[in-house]
């Protein structure tokens, strides 16, 4: 099958020159120094039509799929993934599905225009694959909800035009029923700024530079009741709803670090000199460019199969987990073996290589990690295992 069409080339291609042009140079310059993603870079793939590829055209996006959007991803990351990872704050946005009319038309006009980028509150001190263990409660007060409890790994809490909360608003309905009783709230606030009644403090990475990730402190927040997404106990449903597209643009991103290492590294051993000649003239390095141009373009076609099933509306949700563990565990061989080829320069700020194994490693993790996407895929797969069998 011939995924990439005419317009999709134009569009990949575009993504390219945008990313190797703007994206590149900023990352270089501001990552080893933990610097902000820009605001004017911002702007100008907000002029690009980055932050409305997959909004619907009758709100200001560009109707495509997630086909586009995975394309886009992929360039952006090559660049720096935390600007790839920025698009997903309103590609993506948990909850559309549950809007009201409404609130879609209040709400993504801004998002497909750059002008309303959010953060996701969902994982706690004591939760992160287990979101049923959710503690952060909402309580019903009048016309409104109060919020309190803590939430940990919102990344962007501060940059952000609003942020999205998921908190119990009741007891699970029934035993074996804990994902019962969530529900999400869309918490409003300035830029730059946490919201009222919100205390954090970043939390030290070694990567994912470009903006920060927070612990949060919810201290009775309140805020209205049409602030929250769809009705109540849909929490799980919202949190849950864009998994596949997520990992779509996870494996995405793993693809677009691992070329990065890929492409630095080509470059660095025909210019880095050994015994008289070219490094690139070593058959152990040739093999190893060998092995990470395979392993990158065998991710990659899963993940355009993944891609393409999605927009046709089939359901996915074996393969795109297969597709993030596959890219995810990907990325951190080739980007470590980027960072071998560099040899002592690779262990050194002075080159990229070391920013894409970073960001690389976080994909194990973030959006489900390896271990969760292979518990889905064996279920899937085999069934569920007993509950009495060693874990």
């Amino acid at each position: 099958m011939t995924y990439l069409t005419q317009e999709r080339l134009l569009i990949r291609d575009q993504a390219r020159e945008f990313a190797m042009r703007e994206v590149l140079p900023i990352a270089n310059q501001l990552d080893p120094v933990k610097g902000a993603i820009p605001m004017d870079l911002r702007h100008r793939m907000a002029e690009m039509g980055y932050f409305g590829i997959m909004l619907p055209e009758k709100y200001g996006g560009l109707g495509l799929g997630v086909f586009e959007y995975c394309l886009v991803a992929e360039e952006l990351a090559r660049a720096w993934m935390s600007v790839s990872s920025l698009i997903a704050r309103t590609n993506t946005i948990p909850g559309v599905a549950q809007m009201t009319e409404a609130q879609k038309e209040r709400w993504l006009p801004m998002a497909a225009r750059g002008e309303w980028i959010g953060a996701f509150a969902m994982s706690e001190p004591g939760v992160g694959s287990d979101i049923a263990g959710i503690k952060t409660r909402a309580e019903k007060d009048g016309d409104s909800w109060i919020i309190t409890g803590s939430k940990y790994w919102c990344t962007f809490a501060d940059g952000a035009d609003y942020i999205v909360v998921i908190a119990r608003t009741a007891a699970p309905d029934a035993p074996g029923r804990r994902h019962t009783g969530l529900s999400g709230f869309v918490v409003e606030k300035a830029r730059g700024v946490l919201p009222e009644g919100v205390s954090g403090a970043p939390i030290p990475k070694i990567g994912y530079f470009g903006w920060n990730t927070f612990e949060l402190f919810f201290d009775h927040v309140r805020v209205p009741a049409s602030s929250m997404l769809g009705t109540e106990g849909d929490g799980f449903k919202l949190a849950t709803t864009t998994l596949e597209p997520a990992r779509a643009h996870t494996a995405a991103r793993s693809i677009g670090c691992a070329r990065g290492a890929l492409e630095d590294s080509m470059v660095y051993a025909s210019e880095r000199q050994q015994f008289g000649t070219s490094i690139a003239n070593f058959q152990a390095i040739r093999f190893k460019i060998a092995q990470m141009a395979t392993e990158i373009e065998a991710a990659r076609q899963l993940n355009y199969f993944v891609c393409d099933q999605l927009d046709q509306g089939s359901r996915c949700d074996l393969e795109s987990s297969m597709s993030k563990f596959f890219a995810a565990e990907m990325a951190e061989r080739v980007t470590s073996e980027g960072l071998q080829i560099h040899g002592g320069a690779g262990y050194t700020t002075l080159h990229a290589v070391e920013r894409y194994w970073r960001d690389a490693r976080l994909t194990k993790i973030f959006e489900g990690t390896s271990e969760i996407q292979q518990r889905i895929i064996s279920d899937r797969l085999m069934g569920k295992a007993d509950s009495g069998a060693i874990a």
